[in-house]
């Protein structure tokens, strides 16, 4: 018999997928059942690093952490990590395949579902639940041929589908109602009941357009689920949600102010969640076109798939002149991970690993230069701050071999050994673990550094914790688990 599974298909991006299935995850976790999140093809450039030595989107590490267990490569088969408007670095279990132009991918599509399959199947003999993501839209009928994010992988493994609408972006009735219709019969029939995510207000003002949808569809209604406050301080999974993010500056009470240049290609944006998450720190995100802020107390230089590309635009938008200043003026630079090679003198790409081939100036603000280069470092990494003595834990994900005098000092020294630069002076800084602002201890003795303050009191990773039990238990009132776990036994 085969082990019940239920596939959340959107109708679009960013309506709310990821998030209903991390919710799922923990309360049927909290009910007792071995539940494994499943992603057969996510895009993103936000990362994480699995126990079992790979990489997957944050996304399904999140899920992972809703079902209490360690991640793994299984939980995304494929990842696409965007490099330029039209290729990425394609993953595949855990490891990097190579890197191709959108019609190049499209073509590799049918050898890829047999990984994806091969990974579910890892899932499937370990579970009692598998809760499997969709990506974007069954409804884009012009990429049909060959999916495996979708309908394809739902075929090939015979799961039954729930269809989520986002009603916060409007014309929820017509994305529901005109997904259906674009669907193959079979398709339709695969889809056994739909929910509405990101509802404001009263919910029964939206009762009689469950009984439009059920008249053009047929479709039950498994809930309309509230707006979830508590979903904001939860990882995200796009860069579109650092929108959301910008939205939470409180100049009103910042002691601390600081910027961060949206890269292109930003990646690990959820870096800065930590930041964000302190009550007298604003972050600021600043756009294209717009200047870093002068006021700021310190910029943030976050990670980035492309990384000599990024430095190039940082320049072309005079963000390179902004930080000078910034410096001149004492403020004070971190650099994570490929905001840290841009801070030296070079970045050299011999090998076209990320782009064109070649070597791209640095800002000069660090005795270092980085030559891309070797394999991948993918490592969960713990150690301490030099300064504070405060411990710090994360993960590395890059490509890159960095020297350089300032080298000497360390940022921070890990189990493996040193890492990262400081200046001379003190206030640039740059290294490659990710997450090195979630440790409470140092994120406190950091900022203190920048301006006298009292520890806050955050605790941001037992935040995470909370955010994902008030999640999952407002999922649990809007919706009938029982009936979820009905459907997914139907396959």
């Amino acid at each position: 018999m085969a082990t019940p599974a239920v596939m959340v298909q959107g109708t679009g991006s960013d309506v709310g997928k990821s998030l209903l299935v991390a919710g799922l995850a923990r309360a049927f976790t909290r009910r007792g059942l071995r539940v494994r999140p499943f992603k057969p093809q996510n895009m993103s450039n936000n990362a994480g690093v699995t126990s079992d030595g790979g990489e997957i989107g944050r996304a399904q590490m999140l899920q992972a952490r809703a079902c209490g267990i360690a991640p793994s490569v299984h939980m995304n088969p494929v990842l696409l990590k965007p490099q330029s408007e039209k290729g990425a670095q394609v993953v595949v279990q855990g490891r990097v395949l190579g890197s191709f132009q959108a019609h190049d991918y499209h073509a590799l599509k049918p050898q890829l579902i047999e990984k994806v399959l091969e990974s579910f199947e890892v899932l499937d003999a370990e579970a009692d639940l598998v809760l499997v993501e969709g990506a974007g839209s069954p409804a884009e009928v012009n990429l049909r041929a060959g999916d495996i994010a979708n309908m394809g992988f739902a075929r090939a493994a015979d799961v039954p589908v729930v269809l989520a609408g986002d009603i916060d972006r409007g014309g929820v009735i017509a994305s529901i109602v005109g997904t259906m219709a674009l669907l193959e019969d079979d398709e339709r029939r695969r889809i056994r009941a739909y929910c509405i995510n990101k509802f404001r207000g009263d919910v029964s003002l939206f009762d009689s357009a469950i009984e439009i949808i059920a008249e053009r569809t047929g479709l039950e209604c498994l809930g309309v689920f509230p707006h979830i406050a508590a979903a904001r301080r939860l990882p995200a999974e796009d860069a579109v949600a650092l929108d959301s993010h910008a939205a939470t500056a409180r100049s009103d009470c910042a002691a601390i102010k600081v910027a961060v240049p949206w890269f292109d290609r930003i990646a690990n944006f959820d870096d800065l969640d930590p930041l964000i998450a302190e009550p007298d720190v604003e972050v600021t995100l600043v756009s294209p076109g717009d200047a870093l802020p002068g006021d700021a107390d310190l910029v943030v230089l976050p990670g980035s798939k492309s990384t000599k590309g990024d430095l190039v635009a940082m320049k072309a938008q005079g963000w390179d002149i902004d930080l000078a200043a910034h410096v001149r003026r004492g403020g004070w630079v971190v650099g994570l991970c490929g905001g840290y090679q841009m801070l030296g003198r070079e970045v050299s790409d011999p090998q076209g690993i990320e782009g064109a081939a070649g070597a791209e100036p640095g800002l000069g603000l660090l005795d270092i230069t980085t030559t891309l280069a070797g394999d991948k470092s993918l490592v969960e990494s713990s150690g301490h701050d030099p300064v504070s003595g405060a411990a710090v834990q994360g993960y590395e994900i890059h490509i890159g071999i960095t020297e350089g005098a300032d080298r000497a000092r360390p940022m921070i020294e890990l189990a493996r050994g040193p890492d990262g630069a400081v200046s001379a002076d003190g206030r640039v800084m740059g290294c490659y673990l990710h997450g090195l602002f979630a440790a409470d201890d140092f994120r406190h003795a950091f900022l203190a550094r920048l301006k006298d303050r009292h520890a806050s009191g955050v605790a941001f990773e037992a935040g995470i914790e909370t955010a994902l039990n008030d999640v999952a238990d407002a999922i649990e009132i809007a919706t009938d688990l029982d009936r979820w776990l009905e459907i997914a036994r139907e396959r």
